[in-house]
């Protein structure tokens, strides 16, 4: 067998490429018009939404059925909003709240925005139980640690979002929730039993399939009750006894970005693309770090390498690009309710975002003589810790920023694992000398240079307020303690009304 022209369509069909730039290249144009079925788009491509709809309609005067994925969870993980902080809090934020209607409200109207941009495949929500609270890589992006409630919420956020003709994608399978290990660096080991994973990590798997979610995305993790060998994207006892046969799942089956290192790093981009693919995964999704043609071609002949050389049947990769046209027909024709903003190309209700980060806030008050709300402007010293390569690190947060525009002459100090030194520390009391002063944390619990800088600060100013803005850790610290449950610039705008004592929070 060689190469042959509806060998290589068939292989092209099943790769969804990003690339570079607020405009599709050529090479994309071109291969849409050759049997590309989609892209997925990264924040590098994108500037705002009007323009963001300019672009997903070039790509459809090439391929009116064009796929055009995005990683947009809301929340921490933004796409659409990372310039300037997403507007919805994220999942975790969701699930403290814990009321379904809201959750799906929320993924509704994200949903909304998606589709007036012409993106029609959105990589989430997380379905991961995040079971260990160290998880690098998950944390606040779950709904939380009960499986009951994250499955609830996976449910009630695939029926919002694909609502509004958008697929939704339930990630990352078989559950990334009780790993210790970023899957972007290293394969992360789920040590669970079978009736461990059926009682916890799959059960909102389970609801999303009963949902009718369209697609769920692979983990790139060692599930060692059901293959001590392959990663779950690579392995056929996890992709297709488990989640086709046991699950029930018919959408189509999608990979985390293929070349991160726990799937690469032994098998190179295009080995892992054909594995992946054999093993029973329909799209791959690449151009996360490699986005450029060459590596479109390297995945599509790869795939079509594992055919002729018999490691990868014709009718495997012939039934992975039916479910991909399936979906990609499924998008051009779901039900879209066009809301009064299409014509402006605006953004959704920031008003439902707000509403909900706000009902998220949690507060510890431990001092009666508190000053609270803030009596005056204070210091804010923030604390920051380095992201992992889901989050954008240059995505806005913390309080500082919206708490100067209720409360001017509000100052603020950021400091990270390299500037948080003793000298650093003592600067940013004697800034806040006379005045209040806000700390505000992100993931303390996870970052011992944080707790330390926190135990500093706190010795010589034990009526400071702190705000958590990372997973839920000690309510102990601190003269007041908020926790917003998310890290959301929304998050921060709903702490910074709560600090300034302003009458929206009520």
């Amino acid at each position: 067998m060689k190469r042959g022209p509806e060998l290589l369509r068939l292989a092209e069909t099943v790769v969804l490429p990003g690339f570079e730039g607020k405009a599709p290249p050529d090479w994309v144009r071109r291969r849409l018009g050759e049997g590309l079925a989609g892209v997925v788009l990264f924040s590098r491509n994108i500037a705002t939404p009007s323009q963001v709809a300019d672009l997903t309609a070039v790509l459809r005067e090439e391929n009116p059925q064009v796929l055009v994925g995005i990683d947009e969870e809301s929340g921490e993980v933004t796409r659409l909003e990372a310039a300037g902080g997403s507007t919805r809090p994220g999942n975790f934020a969701l699930g403290v709240v814990d009321d379904t209607g809201l959750t799906e409200e929320i993924a509704a109207d994200l949903g909304r925005d998606l589709a007036l941009a012409g993106v029609n495949l959105n990589f989430a929500p997380s379905a991961d139980v995040n079971s260990n609270p160290d998880n690098p890589v998950i944390g606040l992006r779950s709904f939380g640690a009960d499986p009951d409630l994250v499955a609830r919420h996976t449910a009630a956020w695939i029926r919002g979002m694909q609502s509004a003709g958008v697929a939704a994608c339930a990630k990352h399978f078989p559950g990334h929730g009780d790993t210790s290990v970023d899957s972007h660096h290293g394969v992360p080991l789920v040590a669970a039993t079978m009736g461990e994973l059926r009682d916890v990590a799959l059960r909102p798997f389970r609801a999303a399939v009963e949902q009718g979610v369209r697609t769920v995305m692979t983990g790139h993790l060692l599930v060692s009750a059901l293959d001590p060998v392959m990663a779950a994207t690579l392995s056929r006892r996890v992709l297709h006894d488990l989640l086709r046969v046991e699950l029930g799942f018919e959408g189509v089956i999608v990979t985390d970005g293929i070349e991160m290192t726990a799937v690469s790093g032994p098998y190179g981009i295009g080995g892992a693309s054909a594995l992946a693919v054999a093993a029973g995964a329909d799209a791959i999704c690449v151009g996360g770090e490699h986005a450029g043609e060459e590596t479109a071609i390297a995945v599509r002949d790869a795939i079509a390498d594992a055919v002729i050389e018999g490691r990868l049947s014709e009718e495997r990769l012939a039934d992975a690009a039916r479910r991909v046209r399936e979906l990609a027909l499924w998008t051009a024709t779901a039900h879209r309710g066009t809301p009064a903003r299409a014509a402006s190309g605006g953004s959704g209700d920031a008003s439902i975002g707000l509403a909900a980060a706000r009902r998220a806030l949690r507060v510890t008050r431990r001092s009666a003589t508190a000053a609270f709300p803030l009596s005056a402007p204070p210091h804010v010293a923030e604390l920051a810790p380095e992201m992992n390569l889901a989050i954008e690190k240059d995505t806005p947060w913390g309080v500082g920023e919206p708490l100067g525009k209720l409360l001017p002459g509000t100052t603020v100090t950021r400091l990270d694992a390299s500037t948080a030194t003793g000298s650093a520390i003592e600067a940013v009391l004697a800034t806040a000398a006379g005045r209040p002063l806000v700390i505000v944390v992100r993931d303390a619990h996870r970052h011992p240079w944080q707790t330390d800088a926190l135990r500093h600060l706190l010795a010589a100013r034990s009526d400071a307020v702190v705000v958590e803005m990372g997973l839920p850790g000690r309510s102990d610290l601190g003269a007041v303690h908020v926790a917003t449950h998310g890290s959301a610039r929304v998050c921060g705008q709903a702490a910074a009304e709560l600090l300034a004592g302003d009458p929206g929070t009520a």
